[in-house]
């Protein structure tokens, strides 16, 4: 024998639906109807939810119209619900908390609170700026979720065009007429050198103690850049330098300098990583210590509330110059 299982929708199709009708009703009824069940009282729930007690009952007739169920029993003492209101307010309970929950949500999100947050980046993470910046974010705003996407610039610019990325830190500049963009801050450039360059003894390094130096740098971005601030360093000194560019990651070429006969330029951003046999110098030349500038770069019509957030938060922190597109 097949035991059946009766519960308030079931009858309610029986009562006053057909199977192919459709049950329409407001959350708003359902949460009038939880908090008279909660509160045994139809003036005590409209008290609660600072409504007309007439207002109240009427709409918790006509739901219980709509679905063709007795959800309470009315009397003098107050509302009681039925046994099949009783199964009726669990579900719609349920509704009404999972209903509370989207719209929380959705005004969290609207804030910048809540959501997801796509930054695209073509630098380290291990150290620097950037790193204190999303740590900080994501102290601030723990409900945003933070994705990262680490790809070479012109990649970084489809990507903000597209509006899959929200906004884009690189040290250099992006093409697009859509684009926006905000001065971040300065980071230092590194030359990360074998523990046996002669170089490396030295305290404090100049870009004429490179002179004889090969210099190794990704083809991926930000190495064009790099290669053309070698040069225009060294050529100012009347010294062709030596550039070799090769289709490897910037790690994997800090990796490979203990054991190779060359240099490479890194960021600030890269010291935050131990290579065995590789030292890290800071380099000079006539106007001080060598930087890169890294900027923030969005869709003009990008309105991700989180991105504004974020936005804001490293202005704070760093109190950058807004440049006007």
């Amino acid at each position: 024998m097949v035991r059946q299982h009766r519960n308030p929708w079931a009858a309610a199709t029986e009562r006053g639906h057909s199977a192919g009708e459709a049950m329409v009703f407001e959350i708003r009824q359902l949460r009038y109807a939880v908090a008279a069940g909660e509160c045994g009282s139809f003036s005590k729930a409209a008290g609660k939810l600072n409504v007309k007690q007439s207002t109240l009952s009427r709409r918790i007739m006509l739901l219980e119209q709509d679905i063709g169920l007795t959800i309470f029993e009315r009397s003098t003492r107050g509302a009681a619900p039925t046994r099949e209101g009783s199964a009726f307010l669990a579900v719609a309970r349920q509704i009404v908390e999972e209903a509370e929950g989207l719209r929380s949500n959705a005004q969290a999100i609207s804030r910048g609170e809540a959501g997801t947050l796509v930054i695209g980046f073509s630098t380290s993470l291990s150290a620097g700026n950037l790193r204190t910046a999303l740590l900080r974010f994501r102290q601030c705003y723990p409900d945003v979720e933070i994705r990262g996407v680490e790809a070479g610039w012109d990649s970084l610019a489809r990507g903000l065009a597209a509006r899959t990325i929200d906004v884009a830190i690189v040290p250099g500049e992006l093409n697009g007429p859509t684009f926006a963009k905000l001065h971040l801050w300065p980071e230092r450039l590194l030359v990360a050198l074998p523990q046996s360059h002669h170089a490396a003894q030295l305290d404090v390094l100049f870009w004429t103690d490179l002179r004889d130096s090969i210099f190794v740098l990704p083809t991926l971005d930000p190495g064009p850049d790099a290669a053309e601030l070698i040069r225009a360093r060294l050529q100012g000194c009347g010294v062709i330098p030596s550039i070799v560019m090769q289709e490897i990651t910037r790690e994997n070429i800090l990796n490979l300098v203990a054991v190779g006969d060359f240099v490479t330029i890194v960021s600030e951003t890269a010291s935050g990583t131990q290579h065995p046999g590789v030292v890290l110098r800071e380099v000079r030349d006539s106007a001080g210590l060598a930087h890169v500038d890294f900027w923030a770069w969005w869709h003009k019509r990008n309105d991700n509330a989180a991105l504004e957030r974020f936005l804001r938060l490293v202005k704070d922190r760093h109190e950058p110059v807004v440049v006007p597109s």
